[in-house]
């Protein structure tokens, strides 16, 4: 496997870090997770399945557990000792909680010149909000991302994705991979300050339009993404259930309006964002008159950008999904999302175990044996 002979040591908790260790975990780093006394806060949060959190084991599958009170000076040594046959240190503690430890990355450096040290935290390593704390709803309100998630009543929604969370997690899964590659040519490893708002930010190239184009934020509902367009829109059907509209191409606009019978209005899909009432209102008349099921036969075979909005749990159902590896049960019965990036050579072996609470601290403290 591709991270095969990679040893990285995970302090980070929750969602960013432990999802890319488990990532590299499922291409074949040895991933060690530190917990705390109390243990990693995910083992005990949400619903259960066979004992064990859905969202620990859908985090922590194939990793090493390692329970140390990083306050203890015996215990912390024991991390050093262990840190130095380390290639990767994840930690996402707020900014200065590792230096008082004695675990910044000078520190860290100094003891294994080649070690990738990547921190993630909220705001990043600098700047006036480095210490303020915040979990992925205050980073995406800070962020502007809350303000476009705008309901249909013209309030801001809490946002449904952990989106900073998960864009931190591969922005720093991004950068490790990056500083691993670039220390086969160097011998030398790095230091990675990831911030969770920076993360976000970076994905909202199509949102930026009128705020660097015309120095304003965007009235939501009329821009191109989130409803001011009639072939990119979410339209109920006669059932209660919704489908969506998803490629505003002209194309996809002229081939439903022919089948539609109102070929005049593919003409309206032509005009910008926000200026194609006209069009909206008769596909919410149109969509209204039946049932999603009698819509999913209507559009069969028609080349259109269009999609049922599906329930989670009709979504993780569908076969695509199950051929595609990405939904699969264990032998014991336990469901586990599958691993995302697929190689032709040396694919990712998903090991489900779940590690017990300091299950390795024995085997893992005698860094002479492990090295």
């Amino acid at each position: 496997m591709k991270l095969q002979g990679i040893r990285v040591v995970d302090l980070s908790l929750f969602l960013p870090g432990p999802h890319l260790t488990m990532m590299m975990a499922d291409h074949g780093a040895e991933v060690i997770k530190v917990e705390p006394q109390s243990g990693e806060p995910t083992r005990n949060i949400g619903l259960r399945q066979n004992g064990e959190a859905v969202w620990f084991r859908n985090t922590h599958r194939g990793k090493k557990s390692l329970c140390l009170n990083l306050k203890d000076p015996a215990q912390k040594a024991q991390l050093l000792s262990l840190i130095e046959t380390a290639d990767v240190f994840v930690e996402g503690f707020r900014p200065g909680a590792m230096a008082r430890l004695g675990l910044d990355y000078a520190s860290l450096s100094a003891l294994n010149p080649r070690l990738v040290y990547c921190s993630i935290s909220a705001f990043g390593q600098t700047g006036e909000k480095s210490l303020k704390p915040a979990h992925d709803l205050s980073i995406q309100a800070e962020s502007g991302t809350v303000f476009l998630n705008e309901g249909s009543d013209g309030e801001p929604c809490s946002p449904a994705m952990p989106v900073a969370d998960m864009a931190g997690s591969l922005m720093a899964l991004s950068g490790i991979l990056m500083a691993l590659l670039r220390r086969t040519e160097t011998g030398k490893g790095d230091y990675l300050d990831i911030s969770m708002q920076d993360s976000l930010v970076a994905w909202l190239p199509n949102a930026l339009g009128p705020v660097f184009a015309e120095n304003r934020s965007p009235s939501v509902k009329d821009e191109r993404s989130w409803g001011g367009n009639a072939m990119y829109r979410i339209y109920r059907t006669s059932d209660g259930r919704y489908l969506t509209l998803g490629g505003s191409e002209v194309k996809f606009a002229q081939n439903l309006f022919a089948k539609l019978g109102r070929p005049d209005l593919a003409e309206v899909c032509k005009r910008p964002p926000g200026a194609q009432e006209e069009a909206i209102a008769y596909l919410q008349a149109e969509f209204v008159r039946r049932s999603l099921p009698e819509w999913e036969e209507w559009f069969t075979d028609l080349d259109v950008c269009w999609s049922p909005v599906r329930l989670l749990h009709e979504a993780l159902e569908e076969e695509h999904l199950k051929s595609r590896q990405m939904v699969f049960e264990d032998e014991q019965g336990n469901r586990h999302l599958g691993v995302p990036i697929k190689f032709l050579d040396e694919p990712a072996k998903v090991n489900t175990q779940l590690p017990e609470l300091g299950e390795h601290n024995q085997s893992l403290l005698d860094t002479r044996q492990e090295a």
